[in-house]
C-alpha cells in the first residue's frame, strides 16, 4: 500500500502531464478517506473528451 507521501508525488505527477496536454481537472488530489487512492474528481464533457482525446493519441506512439 503506497504511503500518503507517495500518493501526494503522483497526484502531482499526474497533474503535470496533464496540463502538459492543456487538460486541468480542479478536483484532482489524494481521497483522504482511502489511503493510496487519487481522487479524479468531477469534470465536465468538454474536459472529459480532451483528456480521452490525449489517451488516445498517447495510445497510437
Amino acid at each position: 500500500m503506497s504511503d500518503a507521501y507517495d500518493t501526494t508525488l503522483c497526484v502531482e505527477e499526474l497533474r503535470e502531464a496533464l496540463d502538459q496536454q492543456g487538460i486541468t481537472l480542479p478536483s484532482l488530489g489524494v481521497d483522504i478517506l482511502a489511503a493510496g487512492l487519487v481522487a479524479l474528481g468531477n469534470y465536465n464533457t468538454a474536459t472529459a473528451r480532451e483528456l480521452a482525446a490525449a489517451l488516445r493519441k498517447a495510445a497510437e506512439r
